[in-house]
């Protein structure tokens, strides 16, 4: 439920008055409302069954608020805010206590599980990704079951896979697809960055401009490549001490310290900074002739 999310609703001594201000502060309240007894919950029912009475119905939805929140919990891992799982739970709970029938001589929490998770798997499905993942009944199936085995697993095997989609009557294409669909996540076009020095990926760093010359991304592209053919041969023309210290400085993606590399030749670490200045030195000079 969202801080500005008003809910007036008196249960005894047991009020919930919004807007509450926060999450915490309305599980609290939820928490203070007392479960019903089966007799206490059956009368309620027929009273609203029967005549309507929407107090009644009121009741039944408060006294069940906090097994909302216990399922919605556990959709948490979608990267979905908890309170808007437990409003969409809420919904699917006074869908369930509209429609309970009190004669079939069952508890409504065991009735209402059904509707809150179908409410809140309609949530997580328009909201987990921008692009539909899950347009069929079956599909639907397959998406919370795997996301649920993904938790424990990585990538599906050939026999797991054919598994899965024989335990949930889809075909292994399709357990295939949604297993990377599942692994995707959808992205900003252009983010901002938390901070100054902070890298952002994105579709607008990679994506061609509707204006971009092609003659001119053909020069640059044949130009970089030229640069890398001259950077190639010119550290073939260097020591294999000095070619390899420049590489693990410059080059690799996990680059090496003056100390690491001291250490492995044996020398100083201003000895391996003299090698290095003097093997760039030289880079430059043969990149330029």
């Amino acid at each position: 439920m969202t801080a500005g999310t008003a809910m007036v609703a008196r249960m005894g001594d047991h009020t919930l008055a919004g807007p509450l201000g926060s999450l915490d502060a309305y599980l609290e309240r939820v928490s203070r409302i007392p479960v019903l007894t089966r007799e206490e919950e059956r009368e309620l029912a027929d009273r609203f069954h029967r005549e309507h009475d929407l107090e009644a119905a009121r009741k039944l939805v408060l006294a069940h608020l906090r097994f909302v929140v216990h399922i919605a919990r556990g959709y948490s891992g979608y990267g979905l805010p908890v309170g808007d799982l437990v409003q969409e739970g809420n919904v699917g709970l006074m869908k369930a206590v509209k429609r309970f029938d009190p004669t079939l001589n069952v508890r409504l929490v065991s009735f209402a599980v059904h509707w809150i998770r179908a409410e809140i798997h309609e949530y997580v499905l328009r909201n987990w990704r921008l692009v539909k993942i899950a347009t069929t009944k079956a599909q639907r199936k397959l998406f919370f079951n795997l996301r649920r085995m993904k938790k424990n697993l990585t990538w599906l095997s050939a026999e797991e896979t054919a598994q899965v989609a024989r335990d949930l009557g889809v075909t292994p294409s399709e357990v295939t697809e949604m297993e990377k669909r599942l692994s995707a996540r959808d992205m900003s076009f252009d983010p901002t960055p938390e901070s100054d020095d902070e890298e952002v990926y994105s579709p607008a760093a990679y994506l061609p401009a509707p204006d971009a010359d092609p003659a001119e991304q053909v020069e640059e592209a044949e130009s970089h490549e030229d640069e890398s053919d001259r950077l190639r041969g010119a550290l073939d023309r260097l020591d294999e001490r000095s070619r390899e210290i420049v590489k693990r400085r410059w080059m690799a993606e996990d680059k090496a310290t003056l100390h690491e590399l001291a250490e492995k030749y044996g020398v100083s670490a201003e000895r391996i900074r003299q090698i290095e200045s003097s093997a760039l030195g030289k880079l430059r000079g043969l990149m330029a002739a």
